[in-house]
């Protein structure tokens, strides 16, 4: 299915992981954003509406210091809320944009992933990775990558990772090469409450937490939904955009 709106533009338990590996402050992290297009952008189909929501909330994730769910319970459990309150086709989308990316070069075991709460909305195209390098622009969806029990909670939470150079069809085009450079990525949410995957009736939302990005771990980030993408992204209109092949 064509999408015709615009689409803007983390070794296994983090309590194992060195503390170096998880994101800290001058590391990634993953910045919330909405967009709701504007006529303009959206052309021709009709402007985007506000029901797109993005932010890491106290109470909503596993413990970000990487213990086990039942035990932590001083812990804030911070974890990033992605919801779209609406229709697939509307203009508008969540995400998190992750900083401290560019410049980064895919060698042949950079992985992204991220664990994701059951009961929410893991799809084809949502959540999902966008990828802008200078060997081409990719995405890296939820439902088709390899998927195993997180670690804090196997019951509660699953768990995403994707090798870039070797994923199969969660990545689209393709896999990505070898040696790409990376501009840029962000997870986008534009999944609408039409659009069931695991969650058989479409619930329009996914909770994520620890953020896979090539080592680092991202278990916080910026609770307050401020930082609104006004700008668009570079494949928002031709076919490179559309990753509907894969629903």
């Amino acid at each position: 299915m064509r999408r015709l709106f615009v689409l803007v533009t983390v070794a296994a338990v983090v309590g194992l992981l060195p503390a170096a590996a998880v994101a800290e402050d001058n590391k990634v992290q993953a910045v919330p954003f909405t967009f709701v297009g504007t006529a303009a952008q959206c052309a021709p189909a009709p402007a985007g509406s506000r029901i797109v929501t993005a932010a890491w909330l106290r109470g909503m994730g596993l413990p970000d210091n990487g213990g086990p769910s039942a035990t932590t319970p001083d812990d804030p459990h911070t974890g990033l809320l992605l919801s779209k309150n609406g229709p697939t086709a509307d203009c508008s989308s969540s995400g998190a944009r992750i900083s401290g990316v560019s410049g980064m070069v895919v060698d042949a075991t950079f992985a992204l992933g991220f664990d994701y709460r059951l009961g929410g909305h893991c799809g084809a195209g949502a959540p999902r990775f966008n990828v802008d390098t200078d060997k081409g622009f990719f995405f890296v969806g939820c439902a088709n990558a390899p998927q195993t029990p997180a670690p804090q909670d196997p019951a509660q939470w699953s768990r995403t990772h994707s090798v870039l150079a070797t994923c199969g069809v969660e990545c689209f085009p393709s896999a990505i090469p070898v040696g790409a450079k990376i501009k840029s990525i962000s997870i986008l949410f534009d999944e609408g409450t039409d659009t069931a995957n695991n969650d058989t009736q479409g619930v329009g939302l996914a909770v994520i937490d620890n953020i896979f990005i090539n080592g680092q771990i991202i278990t916080s980030g910026p609770r307050a939904n401020k930082d609104k993408d006004k700008d668009k992204d570079k494949h928002e209109n031709g076919d490179e955009d559309d990753q509907g092949e894969q629903d």
